[in-house]
């Protein structure tokens, strides 16, 4: 059977024209026993469209595993590193993550108690809900009315030692129903999204680069980020924005003396843009809570210097600035025209673009609400490539 791939049904609040290329549903095709040929019209599908459903497929943690890792064949382990987050117990991550102990790389989340699952007799997961990590939160009257906020937008990355995965998998294997919500940005714009019970949300790195001023762009590709050894606990500690999309300055931090072992070879510095190894295209890609430092580096000879920032270049180590200034980047692309919230059913794949999209887990579960995902990505091969010289002379 030839593959069929069709757009992903928008939602009313989407804007279509932004997600003309973004997203697309593939069937006919059993994504757990591709061919090879098979897998090279998928692996241009994702890199060209962000985001795969592959709706009512049955799909085992083993070939889970092989899908994800056939994107990037030397990459082994889990993003974090396997078994990692169970150890860490300060970690951020560590309430979210139970690992299938036959295939490492690939880890159970979800909400409630799952009983005798894949070698786990009993696996106690917890759904990550706004009101543990937000500096505010939804009223307890306004939550039982439905109204929820996105939990933390972020890459799938360690952000520490190991380099981001470039693909992500998602299975729905139990998905609990319930009515729609409506997700707050409560950030004073009176923004705010209907989403399906439990959606994972999706915004385009591309779309969050192109939408941006020239002053921004040229900003953006003259830019890298610095971030904190082992963030997930660095940031445990702190609060998030209201809108999931950074860190409020509290100076709550864990203190960098006060972290797991590190080593300074070990930290990671990203360039903010992302280069698509298909289409070429920039995208947009900070996890904005782990950020600590910003290298820009001076607009080039014979750039127009009229308007432009940090015309000569900075090293941004004042934490408030640097949150300040990856927030006024990247807060337009989380706008309500321009989020994708996947409405999840059972048995449903979906591939994304770990590279290319930021994404975050909406919503909360009652304790009986049973639902049982499995989620896998390596730690990459090797570390994003940025913008090209040509890139440099056509944006900075």
């Amino acid at each position: 059977m030839a593959i069929e791939v069709a757009p992903l049904p928008l939602p009313p609040s989407a804007d279509p024209s932004k997600f003309a290329e973004f997203g697309r549903e593939v069937k006919g095709i059993n994504p757990g026993v591709l061919t090879p040929e098979q897998f090279k019209e998928i692996e241009e599908l994702l890199y060209k469209h962000s985001v795969l459903l592959f709706p009512n497929v049955e799909v085992t943690p083993e070939q889970q595993y092989a899908l994800t890792k056939a994107f990037d064949p030397t990459s082994e382990s889990y993003g974090h590193g396997n078994n990692k987050t169970g150890e860490t117990k300060k970690s951020i991550l560590h309430p979210d993550l139970k690992t299938i102990p036959r295939v490492p790389q690939v880890q159970l989340i979800g909400n409630g108690v799952v009983y005798n699952h894949e070698g786990l007799a009993e696996a106690k997961l917890k759904h990550p809900s706004h009101t543990t990590f937000h500096k505010t939160r939804v009223s307890e009257e306004d939550e039982a009315k439905g109204v929820t906020r996105f939990y933390r937008w972020h890459i799938d990355a360690a952000l520490y030692d190991l380099s981001p995965p470039k693909v992500t998998s998602l299975y729905g294997i139990t998905v609990p129903k319930g009515n729609k919500q409506i997700c707050r940005y409560d950030d004073g714009t009176g923004d705010e999204l209907e989403v399906p019970l439990g959606t994972t949300a999706f915004v385009s790195g591309k779309t969050m680069f192109e939408i941006l001023p020239s002053e921004l762009k040229s900003l953006a590709v003259r830019s890298r980020v610095k971030y904190a050894p082992h963030p997930y606990v660095w940031m445990t500690p702190a609060h998030a924005k209201s809108t999931g999309l950074g860190i409020e300055d509290e100076g709550l931090e864990e203190p960098w003396d006060q972290l797991p072992s590190w080593q300074e070879s070990k930290i990671k510095i990203f360039p903010l843009l992302w280069k698509n190894p298909v289409t070429g295209g920039l995208h947009f890609q900070v996890h904005p809570c782990g950020i600590c430092e910003l290298y820009v580096d001076p607009l080039p000879a014979g750039a127009s210097r009229e308007g432009a920032l940090y015309p000569d270049g900075a090293h941004i180590t004042d934490l408030a600035t640097v949150r300040d200034v990856l927030y006024k980047m990247q807060r337009p692309a989380i706008a309500p025209s321009l989020v994708y919230p996947h409405d999840w059913h059972e048995k449903d794949l979906v591939l994304f673009h770990n590279r290319g999209v930021l994404h975050t887990v909406v919503g909360a579960f009652a304790p009986d609400q049973v639902r049982a995902f499995h989620q896998c990505n390596l730690a990459a091969s090797d570390d994003p490539v940025g913008p090209s010289a040509e890139d440099m002379a056509k944006w900075a």
